[in-house]
């Protein structure tokens, strides 16, 4: 089958597309004819040695696709050959053949393309995750998200509003600001020259944010400590910006508020029933179109170097698709 293979952790110089063997499912895992898979930061950051998994080398790259299912291992109930289905994977995507548990996948509404569902699980499963399960977000806080027009940012963005939330979004350029506008954001703070304390003080009336969802880390972080209402809950998720901050534990002492953690992939491996029915929401919220997953672009196979590109350079919006049939 054809594939892109990472050989070495160089980033986008490691990567090659190849011919290499299909994979077969397992017991509690589907394999899936992939049709389209988004391109994540994740991604990226795994092809560069520099996430916390390091798979052996050569792999596939690519955490979340969309296709039709072709054969299901043993003890799989809820799914079967034919069916249309987004999943995700730690990597398998970008092939036009991957494996997926069986409570990393989800089933595809009719009226949803491939293209849309293959950027549909990851982002907006954390995005639950975070806001509903970990955040217990209620109807009338104040959310702020930062890095908030990538994949996983605008999800939390969109996921909040729909929550009833007053979403406050933390971009780093102007040209991203109407994109999180349109999906919910009623604030929007460029950090690049913007002073996010001073703006954050100011639209909250010096009360602070009852949550703040940071896929940024390092300096962004340490300021958004500060800005923390009595009983908030602040959840760091990733570090785009390639520091892992540290924190002064007498920030959270003081205003009594918590630093709670957000790693979906232990979630959906301890908690698998809870995943699938927060999947199965999500699926259906996207088939109404309260929710709508932003494609950036769509490329073929061959563009995965400008996917990853994109990714690096900080130029991409929602999530850029890689069309594999």
């Amino acid at each position: 089958m054809r594939a892109v293979l990472c050989t070495a952790f160089e980033g986008i110089k490691g990567l090659s597309l190849s011919d290499t063997a299909a994979p077969q499912p397992a017991a509690g895992e589907i394999l899936i004819d992939v049709h389209a898979a988004s391109v994540s930061y994740m991604d990226y950051l795994m092809t560069c040695g520099g996430y916390q998994m390091r798979p052996s080398l050569p792999y596939v790259p690519g955490t979340d696709a969309a296709g039709v299912v072709v054969a299901c291992g043993e003890n799989v109930t809820r799914f079967r050959p034919g069916d249309r289905v987004s999943c995700m994977s730690w990597f398998g995507g970008f092939a036009e053949r991957m494996v997926a548990r069986e409570a990393s996948t989800a089933r595809l509404p009719a009226n949803v393309d491939f293209a849309v569902g293959s950027a549909i699980l990851n982002n907006y499963l954390t995005a639950w995750y975070a806001l509903v399960e970990r955040a217990r977000l209620q109807a009338g806080e104040t959310v702020l998200v930062t890095g908030a027009a990538g994949g996983v940012g605008l999800a939390c963005v969109e996921l909040a509003h729909l929550l009833g939330a007053r979403v406050i979004a933390v971009v780093g350029s102007a040209a991203k600001a109407a994109l999180v506008r349109k999906h919910g954001a009623e604030e929007v703070i460029d950090h690049s020259c913007e002073d996010v304390r001073e703006r954050v003080k100011a639209l909250t009336g010096d009360q602070g944010l009852d949550v703040c969802v940071d896929n940024v880390g390092g300096k962004l972080f340490s300021t958004l400590a500060r800005l923390m209402n009595w009983g908030g809950r602040l959840l760091p998720i990733g570090f785009t910006s390639g520091e892992i901050p540290s924190l002064a534990m007498n920030l959270p002492l003081l205003k009594n508020y918590s630093i709670v953690g957000v790693f979906i992939a232990t979630w959906t491996a301890r908690c698998p029933d809870d995943a699938s029915l927060a999947a199965e929401t999500i699926m259906k919220w996207v088939g109404e179109g309260k929710l709508c997953p932003h494609i950036d672009r769509v490329l073929p196979l061959e563009g995965v170097a400008e996917a990853m590109g994109a990714i690096a350079d900080r130029s991409s919006q929602g999530r850029i698709v890689l069309k594999v049939r």
